[in-house]
């Protein structure tokens, strides 16, 4: 049965990230500092070539993608931008931590948004129909190698909505430039719409010149993924 490798990776950095601001649906570009750091990941790791990327249309992604992966077909999902924050963009969490805005919103939940921001139910929401959208295009073209290049908070709910096995979302989080590879399969996504976790990317080198075999990286990866004893089995969305 044919499997479709879909890379998801997290944007680079972006100045507002640097200072430690909410920065949602703001629309920068990378920094040079993000930007400096992607081709430096790139001399480290083993980032492969793929068919096409999903992206989120902000330009940091776009910026991303570019880097990454400049011969791919781009294809903009607006569905993978991250959550809005509303009142809450372009600001530290220290500036409002004493708000009662920012007290409220700190206690979570699908229907707990920042004040003219999103919900998360929304985000949930936009997140399913991403999903759908790029494995629509994925089976129908035929295309088995493929990447997301979206945001951080994105990821984790992809993940938590849909991938297994479980794990806990907070051990999930990647750094900029970084992601998880799974595996989606038609029988699984028909039968269950899930996927597979297969681990961490970008692919390590293992003495600087030469990337990890495949065996070597599916099983370093299966355990090294993620905190297997923060694993709750929930269908945590």
């Amino acid at each position: 049965m044919t499997g479709y490798r879909l890379k998801l990776i997290r944007h680079g950095i972006t100045q507002g990230n640097l200072d430690g601001k909410y920065i949602g649906v703001t629309d920068i570009p990378l920094c040079s500092e993000g930007a400096q750091e992607l081709y430096e990941k790139m001399e480290r790791n083993d980032y492969g070539t793929v068919q096409k990327v999903f992206l989120s249309p902000l330009k940091r992604c776009k910026e991303t993608a570019a880097i990454l992966y400049p011969e791919a077909i781009i294809t903009e999902i607006p569905e993978l931008t991250e959550m809005d924050f509303g009142d809450f963009e372009n600001k530290k969490a220290e500036d409002i931590m004493n708000t009662p805005e920012y007290k409220k919103f700190l206690k979570g939940g699908l229907d707990n948004p920042p004040p003219n921001g999103e919900s998360m139910r929304t985000v949930v929401e936009r997140c399913v129909s991403a999903m759908e959208k790029i494995v629509s295009s994925m089976f129908q073209e035929g295309m088995t190698n493929c990447a997301v290049i979206t945001h951080g908070g994105i990821i984790m709910n992809l993940l938590s909505c849909f991938g297994l096995p479980k794990y806990n979302p907070n051990s999930l989080v990647c750094d900029f430039g970084e992601g998880y590879e799974v595996m989606i399969t038609a029988s699984m996504w028909q039968r269950s719409t899930a996927f597979e976790i297969l681990g961490r990317f970008p692919y390590v080198y293992d003495d600087g010149s030469e990337p990890l075999s495949e065996e070597d990286i599916n099983g370093f990866y299966y355990n090294e993924a993620v905190d297997t004893s923060s694993a709750d089995g929930e269908d945590n969305m």
